[in-house]
């Protein structure tokens, strides 16, 4: 009776083996109807790959151990040579991906990946052939099975598969040490998949064990603990250190969850035992509730930070907040300090407004009632010397405002906005004619100055019947006249400010159209017209 009860023990041994590879088959085939929650294309990629070929993998196993013949094993222990092989890329691409590296990206990478693996599989379905991969006995413990007896060629295959494996590993645990979450966890469930290496070397040095390859049973270990215990912590860990920018993550009531190194090197006061309170507790001046960025000062404005929301996700279903801190010290600072230097400007033109225009009112008012008690060619050059510095005063504060950056600008229509600074500008007998139509981002007070002023150096400088043409281009607008035009040599000084050809001029009103045009980005050019006079031509609409 002792051999039946030693066939019934065996029997059971190999129930058991069985069992385990078609619970392991059935684990990562089942996992794959998860896959869809990894919200990483490439993480999700390389992980579907890897549960695939893990689950052709134990179902290899399956056959292997209860094919009904050597033929047959060997047929299927081959099928996960193969297969178990391919695994090991579809764990470095998941690796990569999940890391956010580009190994998995690089084209040399893969074809030398590609053009290996073709040659070791080569090597082992010809091994009936050479037999230098392994050699095929049968045996009877621990219980009967077609044995397979590695060869050199095999453990210097494994040795490799290992050591890239291991690559694998240490990404994921650089990846595990950039973020402020207990990751012990995570670290026990990617450690999993590794175990299988020590029943790997028990089933080699002893009878102890199949001398077969246990790994699947790891990858289905860790496909479960990855699906259905810590898929949220998984992806937290992803998205939190994959960004060098400081990353905060919030739970789906605004708690903080998790947040990478960088975060708690910016702000490591506010986050020493923050994890499970309220974000606004955390951070209370900054605006959660807006979807829109803001911008967030550390310290008394030594850095700015722009922050961004977005939602975190689990396959649809949003399960928190992303926040990226978005370093903008340099930004923010040179906008603050532009900020500052037009302040100082606007209290200098009013300034000057006032100090100068006083003074020059009081004059006039004087010569007009010099003028009255006597009638003198002196004090009517003084008058109009008068009138000159006001128009001049007038002039720079008009130059000092244009240039100033713009702050908002708006949809602008070129032929509306031209008519109404023909309405401004006294043009006599002048006529403006506009050939087409075209709407523009632009500040339209500015714009209007703009016109105005080319309108008026027009009137002034070809008479007072010249015809002014405003005309749409392909990224702009030109503004032509029928006059005498500008000389080549003088087309680039023609915006400098003082420059005029009229004795009473003052020289600033194409200064003011070339800092219009700066303010927008725009550029600015002169050339001559088709009617032979100027032609202002604008770009970058």
């Amino acid at each position: 009776m002792g051999w039946v009860a030693g066939a019934l023990g065996n029997n059971v041994l190999q129930g058991l083996y069985v069992g385990a590879f078609l619970v392991a088959t059935l684990l990562t085939f089942g996992s794959l109807a998860r896959i869809r929650q990894v919200t990483d294309p490439e993480t999700r990629r390389g992980l579907a790959a890897l549960l695939t070929g893990s689950g052709i993998w134990a179902a290899s196993h399956v056959g292997f151990l209860l094919a009904p013949g050597i033929t047959l094993s060997v047929a299927f222990r081959t099928v996960g040579l193969v297969v178990g092989l391919g695994t090991v890329g579809a764990w470095l691409y998941f690796t990569s991906a999940y890391t956010g590296r580009t190994l998995h990206r690089n084209k040399t990478v893969r074809r030398v990946a590609v053009g290996a693996f073709l040659i070791v599989v080569a090597v082992k379905v010809t091994n009936p052939v050479h037999g230098l991969y392994y050699t095929v006995s049968v045996v009877s413990v621990p219980f009967e099975h077609v044995s397979i007896e590695n060869g050199v060629l095999h453990w210097t295959v494994m040795g490799v598969s290992y050591t890239l494996s291991g690559i694998g590993y240490f990404m994921l645990y650089e990846r595990f040490a950039k973020v402020s979450l207990n990751t012990k966890p995570l670290l026990i469930v990617v450690g999993l998949t590794g175990l299988p290496i020590v029943l790997d070397i028990v089933g080699f040095a002893s009878d102890a064990l199949v001398d077969i390859t246990y790994e699947p049973l790891g990858v289905a270990v860790f496909a479960s603990a990855f699906f259905f215990l810590f898929l949220d912590q998984f992806q937290s860990v992803r998205l939190a250190g994959e960004r060098t920018d400081p990353v905060i993550i919030l739970n789906e009531d605004n708690r903080v969850h998790q947040y990478n190194r960088a975060a708690e090197e910016v702000f490591e006061d506010r986050l020493q035992g923050a994890v499970g309170k309220l974000a606004s507790e955390v951070f209370p001046e900054l605006p959660l509730d807006e979807a829109d960025q803001s911008i967030f000062a550390v310290g008394d404005g030594e850095q700015f930070f722009r922050v961004t929301t977005t939602p975190f996700t689990s396959g649809e279903t949003a399960i928190g907040r992303l926040l990226v801190f978005s370093d903008v010290t340099d930004e923010e600072q040179a906008k603050r300090e532009l900020k500052r230097q037009n302040e100082r400007l606007e209290r200098f033109t009013s300034t000057v407004s006032h100090d100068l225009r006083n003074p020059l009112t009081v004059a006039t008012g004087r010569l007009e009632i010099a003028v009255e008690e006597a009638d003198s060619e002196h004090v009517d050059t003084a008058l109009a010397a008068l009138e000159r510095m006001e128009t001049m005063i007038e002039d720079l504060l008009e130059l000092a405002r244009h240039g100033q950056p713009i702050d908002e600008t708006e949809p602008t229509a070129l032929e509306t906005a031209a008519r109404k600074a023909w309405k401004m500008v006294q043009t006599k007998d002048a006529t403006l004619e506009v050939t087409g139509d075209k709407t523009f981002e632009a500040d339209p007070d500015r714009l209007a100055s703009l016109l105005e002023n080319l309108f008026r150096n027009a009137v002034e400088h070809a008479g007072p019947e010249v015809t002014v043409t405003v005309e749409p281009t392909s990224d702009g607008f030109a503004v032509a006249d029928d006059g005498p035009g500008i000389p080549p040599e003088d087309r680039e000084t023609v915006f400098e400010s003082g420059y005029t050809t009229e004795t009473d001029g003052t020289g600033f009103g194409l200064a003011i159209v070339a800092e219009v045009a700066t303010a927008h980005d725009w550029s600015v050019r002169v050339e001559e017209s088709d009617a032979g006079g100027a032609r202002f031509v604008f770009a970058g609409q």
